[in-house]
């Protein structure tokens, strides 16, 4: 099966100021990720915050070139697609649905908008279109002409997947979509994402901090870690028997309910990484209890093996 986004060497890099009087540096936000996702299926994303999750997202939108390397849809560079059939193509759902819809427009036209601006159908089909859209999400014609202040937060985010949707996408770029939620909507939008999913034959990347959502939602999982995609397996197979020593925190890292555990320790240390100045070798080596004196001076390719993709110097296939 070919594979419906594939990146090769993706690279992003950003000048950043140090201070006054002092040089530019060099940040890379993301640094030679090779992802191949095929359709139907959802690919989770995570890492800590700076990790270069959401610029990952933004290459895939075509909302921001690659410093390096290509990002193909369906074989084709993604910096070769017209920007309107990429439009048509590739839809996202953001994050915080306070902010991401117009608040002086009524939900109808939020909804219709990606639409008129593509020129599908009469204003009559496009209305008619869009209320069904509203439908399909969970809400009712009634909240038509309400404004986005008038709706709950889970609510606004079900006008966000509504508008995403109207022109039938392939690919949806969900970055956070249920964290400014409660929980309890959570589960409702998760749901509600899964079922949309099977009726449209929709692809997924969800970035997500929440590794219960992950796991709930995604067949495959990437782990990221200073710009770079250090494990990707199957999601069974990660949350079961995760193989890097950064997903193993990660994991170690959950909160549970059961009396008497506490807060866990995931041994990273109370400081995040500095992208700025990353360390040499493996990147993540200062934080990992298990590294090999090899760690500090050799970085580790993804390598493939029967198990997934990892890159780490604990495993053979790696040397």
């Amino acid at each position: 099966m070919s594979a419906l986004i594939q990146t090769t060497n993706l690279q992003r890099t950003f000048t950043v100021s140090a201070g006054l009087f002092k040089p530019k540096q060099t940040l890379h936000a993301v640094n030679g990720v090779d992802l191949c996702v095929n359709r139907s299926d959802v690919l989770g994303v995570v890492g800590e915050s700076g990790c270069g999750k959401s610029t990952l997202a933004r290459m895939l939108l075509g909302l921001t070139p690659p410093t390096q390397g290509s990002v193909q849809i369906d074989g084709q560079d993604i910096s070769k697609i017209d920007r309107r059939e990429l439009a048509r193509r590739v839809q996202p759902i953001f994050q915080d649905p306070y902010s991401s819809l117009n608040p002086r427009r009524t939900i109808a036209s939020i909804v219709s908008f990606p639409l008129d601006v593509l020129g599908i159908g009469s204003t009559e089909e496009r209305k008619k279109k869009s209320l069904e859209m509203l439908e399909r999400v969970g809400l009712p014609a009634r909240y038509a002409n309400n404004t986005p202040g008038q709706l709950s937060g889970g609510q606004r985010q079900r006008v966000a997947i509504a508008r995403a949707l109207v022109i039938n996408p392939e690919i949806v770029i969900c970055d956070e979509p249920t964290s400014a939620l409660d929980v309890s909507v959570q589960a409702q939008i998760l749901n509600l994402l899964l079922d949309l999913r099977k009726e449209f034959n929709l692809t997924y990347v969800f970035i997500s901090h929440n590794l219960a959502v992950v796991e709930h939602i995604a067949t495959q999982v990437a782990v990221m870690y200073l710009g770079r995609v250090v494990e990707l397996r199957q999601t069974a197979e990660l949350f079961k028997e995760p193989r890097h020593p950064y997903t193993q925190a990660l994991l170690a890292s959950v909160l549970t309910p059961e009396p008497g555990l506490g807060i866990p320790d995931t041994g990273l240390g109370l400081s995040f990484p500095d992208p700025l100045h990353p360390p040499t070798g493996c990147a993540f080596h200062p934080r990992c209890a298990q590294r090999k004196p090899e760690c500090s001076t050799s970085h580790p390719l993804l390598r493939r093996d029967a198990q997934g993709e990892v890159a780490c110097h604990l495993y053979p296939s790696n040397r």
